[in-house]
């Protein structure tokens, strides 16, 4: 074996946090892609509702991010909240086919999106601390396309299941349990938090801290802002499908695909980032989410939807774990997990926004109104990022 193979062999631990986030999303997504039906045909949710409730679940995960990082950082240990967090979304799957209405629905997924706040920053600090700089935009676009392997597995057995069972939702929605213990026991196996990274407990965060991101830090916040504020829950995608003519039972198809698209693209985006920077794949996400919406909001057919979910899912692939790495690039290392938790909790009141916005949208004009105000936002950013000059932020992942 050379030098330069074992230098580009990520570590084990990467690896490992991978599968994990493999196994929690095929369960995660199992759920997610029976869960817009679940909500608007079995319990007769409207469309705000959805969005409230999905807008309500990715804000409490990201919000909760802030305390979770900082608390990483402060107490010197990942590991332990990333258990925490992945053991409390375990715990949480029954809550689902116990459900018999929209607030005991809001109610799972809050909790469940908690565990995912609480294990998202230090996860993803973690990451960074058992890589090498120069593989770090490899490492996050690893962990991300193995999360979205998951992403796409959960929906696929969901599929099948619905098939087996009869379109029997809430039998179903118990087998998400199993991949969920899976999960937590990768990471409490697989998972060593390295030595070599010396941090000491700190005071409760500072203002002073928040000063230390530095301007590259936070030209990556407003990137991420950006693009939460243009990209509204998939749950509107999976009931666009639905409304176009796709069978019940095949719903969890369309968070599948989207995911497929988003897993072979996220880690090869990393590599390119490794070597180009961000700039290209950020404009080029832009790109793909104006088409999709467009698609989306005015497409007819299943074809033609289906073409925009796969662009959703590419334009995730070529965002999500570039946004990751340049924050960690861009943020000092004692103050990592602060950094990936402010970046949550910012992103996470834009996702908000954006859910609530889709439903009320959707339900008062029309699923192209909700399509179309998000490819109006996508396409403004990608107007204001085209002219916008190249900062430190952009060039972070071709600089290792």
């Amino acid at each position: 074996m050379t030098a330069e193979t074992t230098k580009e062999r990520l570590p084990s631990g990467v690896w490992a946090l991978g599968l994990t986030s493999l196994c929690m999303d095929t369960s995660s997504e199992l759920i997610h892609g029976l869960l817009p039906v679940f909500l608007v045909v079995t319990l007769g949710a409207s469309a705000t509702a959805l969005g409230v409730v999905e807008g309500i679940a990715e804000a409490t995960a990201q919000v909760t991010r802030i305390f979770s990082g900082w608390l990483s950082d402060a107490l010197g240990k990942r590991k332990a909240l990333t258990v925490l967090g992945y053991g409390l979304a375990a715990a949480t799957k029954p809550l689902f086919p116990l459900a018999n209405s929209v607030g005991l629905v809001l109610l799972a997924r809050f909790l469940d999106r908690i565990g995912k706040g609480i294990r998202g920053a230090p996860r993803d600090a973690l990451v960074a601390d058992l890589t090498p700089p120069e593989q770090r935009g490899a490492a996050f676009g690893l962990r991300q396309s193995l999360d979205t392997v998951g992403a796409t597995l959960g929906p696929a057995a969901a599929i099948a299941l619905m098939y087996l069972f009869n379109d029997d939702i809430r039998t179903v929605l118990w087998f998400a349990v199993i991949p969920a213990v899976l999960a937590v026991v990768v990471l409490v196996l697989g998972v060593k938090e390295p030595d070599h990274v010396a941090r000491k407990a700190r005071a409760p965060l500072r203002l002073a801290d928040i000063r230390a991101l530095g301007p590259a830090y936070w030209l990556v916040i407003v990137a991420g802002t950006v693009f939460t504020l243009a990209r509204f829950s998939e749950a509107f995608l999976v009931i666009r499908a639905k409304d176009v003519g796709l069978p019940l039972a095949w719903s969890p198809a369309v968070i599948a695909i989207m995911s497929l698209v988003y897993a072979l693209s996220a880690y090869p985006a990393g590599k390119v980032q490794d070597r180009n920077g961000a700039r290209p794949l950020l404009l080029a996400g832009l790109s793909c989410l104006v088409g999709a919406d467009l698609l989306l909001g005015w497409g007819s057919s299943l074809p033609i939807v289906f073409l925009g979910i796969g662009l959703w899912g590419l334009h995730m692939g070529l965002t999500q774990g570039v946004l990751a790495a340049l924050i960690a690039a861009t943020a000092p290392e004692r103050l990592r997990g602060t950094a990936f938790g402010l970046f949550g909790l910012i992103t996470g009141l834009a996702s908000l926004i954006a859910s609530v916005l889709a439903g009320y949208l959707w339900d008062r004009i029309g699923a192209n109104a909700t399509f179309s105000a998000g490819a109006a936002f996508a396409a403004i950013a990608l107007i204001a990022f085209l002219f916008a000059r190249q900062g430190p932020a952009a060039r972070a992942g071709s600089e290792g």
